[in-house]
């Protein structure tokens, strides 16, 4: 379906520890244990391939050997997979500032927590940002166990996380999904360990309504947060075939 701009790149973010998920990341990086036969990354890559994602860029830290093994040729179904490797754990937005160089000028483009499973179409969260052309659109969902997120009458959040006062219309769950324009990385600082709430909170503060929200309660979302979610995924999901 056409959306407008293309959206061809994501940026998957695969970086973290899986604390949560020890002893079965101490091996392993949390977005490739095997689900269905497969690696839960490889989910994310199809999702996003629905709305014509061609590449893919993966930022790295525990671990970074099994990504290359299970990518051998550094990529999947024909899109190209770009590592970005980082020494030093950079946190969302640092990582996101990580890979500036890899990315064009007025580019808009999909971020997605790399440990997330969801199946809900994206066309019209594409539709709604290339219409608003905000600096982010973040997807979220109405119920979950975190409604931490607070949307306003006009679809802008208002905050996240209470930390400035305003709960807004509606507490929604961020899904761990969202689109950002290039702009946004002006605001971050390169090598700086830093949090995309932070900086979403820091854009909120100074220019309202620059970060948007559109709720998507359609569909399945999991967040793989520990051994039991995990388990009871695996009893669940059986990989498409080819």
């Amino acid at each position: 379906m056409e959306t407008g701009r293309r959206f061809k790149t994501a940026f998957i973010l695969g970086a973290g520890h899986g604390m949560r998920l020890r002893p079965l990341t101490e091996s392993c990086p949390k977005p490739l244990l095997d689900l269905g036969g497969r690696p839960v990354i490889t989910y994310v890559m199809d999702h996003l391939i629905t709305v014509g994602v061609e590449r893919f860029i993966i930022n790295t830290h525990h671990r970074p050997e099994v990504y290359r093994e299970k990518f051998p040729d550094r990529q999947w179904r024909g899109r190209p997979i770009l590592f970005r490797h980082e020494p030093t754990l950079l946190d969302t937005a640092g990582g996101l500032k990580n890979i500036e160089d890899l990315l064009t000028e007025d580019e808009a483009f999909i971020c997605y927590n790399g440990d997330i499973l969801a199946d809900f179409p994206l066309d019209g969260f594409l539709r709604f940002h290339n219409t608003k052309r905000p600096e982010a659109t973040l997807i979220l969902r109405s119920n979950g166990p975190l409604l931490n997120v607070a949307v306003n009458s006009r679809g802008a959040i208002c905050d996240i996380r209470d930390s400035l006062g305003n709960p807004g219309e509606l507490q929604c769950l961020f899904t761990g999904i969202y689109a950002v324009e290039t702009s946004i990385l002006q605001h971050i600082k390169a090598g700086k360990t830093e949090s995309m709430v932070t900086v979403f909170l820091n854009r909120i503060r100074s220019n309202p309504g620059s970060i948007l929200g559109i709720v998507l309660d359609a569909g399945n979302w999991h967040d793989i947060e520990s051994p039991e979610t995990y388990e009871t995924l695996k009893t669940r999901i059986t990989a498409p075939e080819d």
